[in-house]
């Protein structure tokens, strides 16, 4: 079975969680012989590791003067390069109903350049909506020149482009919920995303989500049949660790670590407030928020009102050797997420030797036993947590003991497995 799969992130070139899934999926996919993975992204950089996967970059295939021939037209959309910025849509609505509507024949208008490729940025800026719809425009000239029996698209950002395959190509597409508008925006919910969102689930022929947390937004939130929606974990990728013996960090004081990106929806004023309860008790703790995002400087102003600029640091973000380096130094780990559909972090944490404390409002609170659990709003109770692991040996010792046995278990091959059954209950269900 071959899968055309569209994402927005591949490694080296991921800003979080999304990519690091996508990546692990794919790599435990290629354990499995009758599967072979087509993955596409809107910008490759020419350093991605292929060895599991065939990678695709949008920016280098050639669109000019192309004909694709959607499904049920009366004739082909033939794409045209012009020198000018002009595009042939407004808003995603529009472009849906140009594609979903009978005609006679029509020109699609997008910007190449002197390659007859569209040049795509990768990243999450303000041309973000352009990019989403021109990489639907690249997918469709990608399905049609590529053979594979099914879809599948990675998040919101990635299922334009697997709506528009499916249209070229007739193919069943699944659609990955990793998180939704509701988990980003704190229930503030932007239209244009949500209208995407919900555009990819009513396409798709089966949604699969990363927790039984997410799956239940889908359903209430997006109006789906439940029988459509099925839930598939994450897992974590293994690492060599150098050892067990204690990380020589240059000085005595516990290391305390909230690591993802500072927005609302992980929850990063909830540990500034349960870090100054703790040194309030214990004053020998460095808190660490490694991460990015819209709120890090309303944080660093929190911590300064607080007076623990002394005791709190900012790393900015951090990716790859860097996370477990963070890790290595750290003695508990701490996921305050206000709504977190999955969250792999701890359980990188968890295979790093190090002790975490996680939301109840988070998936992987739905898999893990050896974790401590807390309400993201309860400081209290995370203060506590945190004083406790710190305080007694003891618990601590027990729960990276613990935490790592279970962690060993919740592999990319298995979550793999999962999703190639579901597969082919969708092409069953199509062809019959």
């Amino acid at each position: 079975m071959r899968v055309l799969m569209f994402g927005w992130e591949f490694p080296p070139h991921i800003s979080g969680g999304l990519g690091t899934a996508s990546f692990g999926l794919t790599k435990g996919m290629s354990t499995l012989e009758d599967l072979e993975v087509i993955f596409v992204v809107p910008k490759a950089w020419g350093d991605e590791d292929q060895t599991k996967v065939r990678l695709i970059g949008a920016n280098k295939v050639p669109v000019a003067f192309k004909q694709v021939h959607y499904k049920g037209f009366k004739r082909p959309i033939e794409q045209i390069e012009i020198s000018s910025k002009i595009v042939p849509y407004t808003d995603p609505e529009q472009y849906y109903q140009k594609i979903n509507s009978e005609t006679t024949g029509h020109k699609l208008v997008v910007q190449t350049n002197n390659e007859g490729t569209i040049d795509f940025s990768g990243r999450y800026d303000t041309s973000l909506m352009d990019e989403i719809y021109r990489y639907s425009v690249v997918a469709a000239v990608i399905a049609q020149e590529n053979d594979f029996d099914i879809i599948h698209a990675h998040d919101w950002l990635a299922y334009p482009a697997g709506i528009a395959a499916m249209e070229v190509s007739g193919k069943p597409l699944v659609i990955h919920v990793h998180a939704t508008d509701f988990d980003r925006s704190g229930g503030n919910v932007n239209p244009d995303v949500y209208r995407i969102e919900k555009m990819g689930m009513d396409a798709a022929s089966k949604i699969i989500t990363v927790s039984n947390l997410t799956r239940d937004i889908v359903i209430n939130k997006y109006n789906i049949d439940p029988e459509k929606v099925e839930t598939v974990y994450n897992a974590v990728e293994p690492v060599k660790l150098s050892g067990d013996a204690d990380v020589n960090k240059g000085f005595e004081d516990k290391v305390v670590t909230f690591l993802g990106r500072i927005t609302m929806q992980k929850g990063p004023e909830y540990f500034i407030e349960a870090a100054n309860k703790v040194l309030k008790m214990m004053p020998n703790v460095r808190f660490v928020m490694a991460g990015s995002g819209d709120m890090m400087e309303r944080m660093m102003r929190r911590a300064a009102a607080l007076n623990i600029t002394d005791r709190f640091h900012f790393t900015g973000f951090l990716k790859g050797k860097d996370v477990f380096n963070m890790l290595s130094i750290s003695d508990v780990y701490i996921m305050p997420s206000v709504s977190e559909p999955f969250g792999i972090s701890p359980l990188e944490a968890m295979q790093s030797n190090v002790p975490v404390i996680i939301s109840k409002q988070s998936g992987v609170s739905e898999i893990l036993t050896h974790a401590v659990k807390t309400d993201f709003w309860d400081i209290d109770a995370m203060a506590d947590a945190i004083y406790a692991i710190l305080n007694y040996p003891a618990l601590s010792k027990m729960f990276i003991k613990n935490g790592k046995e279970e962690v060993v278990r919740l592999k990319w091959d298995n979550s793999a497995r999962h999703v190639r059954d579901i597969y082919y209950r969708v092409i069953w269900q199509n062809k019959n």
